[in-house]
């Protein structure tokens, strides 16, 4: 099984609601969002995909949370945005954008500050 990664980042700020603490006040982070693409069969080059193909889906992706307030947004006008759900709502979408025959997206790691993260992987 080969695996690939790429990184991404987005500014955006959020309020938790619900949350007891600090976190329910609006802040923002600088995010960063790592990409996992994997599959067991190379194309014709070599190649699981091209970087640049991944890059560019989750590039529009990011444009879209990029300095906004997450909590207009949807699905996070209902839901929660909690790092565990933005990563599951980038994970959907790009598994929507990419996944093919022979590559998935395996998992979206969202980072809100250095030494915090959250990942959603596929089932």
């Amino acid at each position: 099984m080969y695996e690939l990664k790429i990184l991404a980042h987005f500014a955006a700020a959020h309020q938790l609601r619900g949350n007891k603490g600090g976190c329910e006040r609006l802040h923002g982070h600088n995010w960063k969002v790592e990409v996992f693409v994997s599959g067991d069969k190379l194309d014709e080059n070599g190649l699981l995909i091209d970087f640049r193909d991944i890059k560019d889906k989750t590039a529009l992706l990011m444009e879209k949370l990029d300095h906004q307030f997450l909590n207009d947004l949807e699905p996070f006008v209902t839901l929660n945005p909690s790092s565990e759900n933005i990563s599951r709502h980038i994970f959907e979408l790009l598994s929507h954008e990419l996944n093919s025959d022979h590559i998935r997206v395996s998992k979206i790691t969202v980072w809100e500050s250095d030494s915090s993260c959250a990942s959603y992987t596929a089932s």
